[in-house]
């Protein structure tokens, strides 16, 4: 079985028939009556689902790597959201027409006078975003379609040949990617603010992709693993193991986080800590205390103890908490 063979009961086609219908809906009646929020919210969305699918892809890879045990069991998954990216692809394209409405950087009032803007206009401009969002894309699709397509093959041979080129691929797959979303973090996300920049954000995002992925697919399995398909690969050990993973990148997110923060309050220049005061004042400090609490202190404490990640229902319930605490980061 590959990726695209994965069952899909008929009351999730219905239900999900019916949230595209009622979300195109929504976007048509934001489009109309204000722009600028419809397009943010639209591009927080598809950044939210094209990170599942891309930190899927690198979740995929390191199992190529490493041949763990850990992921033949959640292999499918991943596979199959990686095999979204041409579909989130073609979503991108109404973002092109926003860039007006979401970058500062198309507005010739804002840019005189402003001397980090004006630096950037060779770079910042609309047909550059453009030709780096396709490269980005192209790239990160022909990854992904290898990977699937190389899988399906392995399924049908006795050769190792199809796992060789998988594993040769991942490796310079794990390099592409974070440089590939370098651009794209840049692009789409770090320019929205006129004067702001951080190197660790591009890195930051995705390691935010990986622990999202990672943390939607233990619910998934966890719902599965009673399956007869699954159950014999799913036992306690393999959480065991998703949760030994979990931890790490749980780690390794709040090491970026507040390494960034840190720097930037060291320097405590005008054009950097702007980003974090207006994001920590008024509501937003309430996102603040949320993101630190949900995505970190405790997920990090639970994941200490050995018995909630052999526990399949309570490691669902951690992996559960990380992926709102990412929604609510990817909009803050």
């Amino acid at each position: 079985m590959n990726a695209t063979d994965l069952p899909v009961p008929p009351a999730a086609k219905t239900v999900s028939l019916g949230c595209a219908v009622f979300g195109g809906l929504g976007c048509i009646a934001a489009f109309i009556f204000d722009r600028r929020e419809f397009f943010l919210g639209y591009l927080f969305a598809h950044f939210f689902f094209l990170g599942l699918s891309l930190g899927s892809m690198a979740i995929l890879m390191m199992h190529h790597l490493t041949a763990g045990k850990w992921g033949y069991a959640v292999r499918r998954f991943f596979e199959a959201a990686t095999a979204n990216l041409s579909l989130l692809a073609i979503l991108f394209l109404p973002v092109f027409f926003g860039l007006n409405d979401l970058y500062p950087w198309m507005h010739r009032a804002i840019i005189e006078g402003n001397e980090p803007l004006e630096k950037t206009q060779s770079y910042l401009n609309a047909l550059g975003f453009v030709i780096r969002t396709v490269l980005v894309f192209g790239v990160l699709i022909a990854i992904a379609r290898a990977l699937v397509r190389w899988s399906a093959e392995q399924d049908n041979t006795v050769s190792v040949e199809p796992t060789r080129k998988l594993r040769t691929l991942s490796g310079p797959g794990l390099v592409v990617y974070p440089v590939a979303m370098t651009f794209a973090a840049v692009d789409w996300i770090m320019s929205m603010e006129a004067n702001w920049y951080s190197t660790m954000f591009p890195i930051l995002i995705c390691i935010s992709q990986i622990l999202a992925a990672l943390s939607l697919v233990i619910l998934l399995l966890s719902g599965a693993s009673q399956s007869s398909a699954l159950a014999p690969i799913t036992g306690e050990e393999t959480f065991h193991r998703l949760g030994n993973l979990l931890l790490a990148f749980t780690m390794m997110w709040a090491y970026l986080a507040f390494g960034q923060f840190l720097i930037i309050w060291s320097g405590n220049l005008p054009h950097e800590i702007a980003w974090y005061l207006h994001r920590s004042t008024g509501g937003w400090l309430w996102a603040v205390i949320l993101i630190a609490l949900a995505q970190f202190f405790v997920p990090f404490f639970l994941l200490l103890m050995k018995p909630v990640k052999k526990r399949r229902r309570v490691l669902a319930r951690v992996a559960g908490c990380i992926l709102v605490a990412n929604i609510v980061t990817i909009w803050w």
